[in-house]
């Protein structure tokens, strides 16, 4: 008897270890947003058309999300299209032009490992028929040799343009570009989703 009670004491005791590993192994997993996504969103949204469609992105695909924020934050007089000696007009006359990246407030923020992913989202608005001079500055701040870039935009009408092909021509030829769509502000998460399903990069989202 009381060899049949130590033997089940010891049962019990290798089924209790064995589901104590077993909740340990999952917890040890990264979760998507914590480092275990091959996919980055990285988008600029500077009067907040772009940021939602960026999160549809995000969510859909298990990506984690990046946001580029300016150093100097863009004010309405800035984005005054008809004053020449405005802050855009005059960064987007200057093909030089590389506006700062604000330093992230904590870590949660910051994108200190590019090499992770081999997926990157690019969403920006358009200015002047171009990516913002900030999205230059994102590109060449970080080596995306052997990455597939997939540039999305907003805008009130213009269409993406030379956009993506300028910006490409920042990255080299060893980053490889998607042809670029854009959207309308408001566009609904199941467009989003349909557009990512038909991109052919064996990404399955609902």
């Amino acid at each position: 008897m009381k060899k049949t009670i130590a033997m089940l004491l010891v049962l019990c005791l290798l089924c209790a270890g064995a589901a104590l590993a077993e909740v340990e192994a999952v917890s040890q997993t990264p979760q998507p947003g914590e480092g275990a996504s091959n996919i980055l969103v990285a988008y600029f949204s500077c009067t907040g058309n772009t940021r939602p469609l960026a999160e549809y992105v995000a969510e859909s695909t298990g990506a984690d999300l990046y946001e580029i924020i300016p150093a100097e934050p863009y004010t309405d007089e800035d984005l005054d299209y008809g004053d020449d000696n405005s802050r855009t007009s005059i960064e987007m006359n200057d093909p030089d032009a590389r506006p700062a990246i604000a330093e992230p407030e904590s870590e949660e923020g910051a994108l200190t490992d590019l090499g992770q992913y081999d997926i990157i989202f690019l969403g920006y608005p358009i200015w002047w028929g171009e990516a913002p001079r900030i999205i230059s500055t994102f590109l060449e701040s970080y080596d995306f040799s052997g990455k597939t870039v997939v540039p999305f935009c907003t805008s009130g009408g213009s269409g993406i343009g030379s956009s993506a092909e300028n910006l490409h021509a920042l990255t080299g030829e060893e980053t490889t570009w998607l042809e670029g769509a854009r959207f309308a502000a408001g566009t609904s998460r199941e467009e989003m989703a349909e557009w990512v399903n038909g991109l052919g990069l064996g990404i399955a989202v609902e």
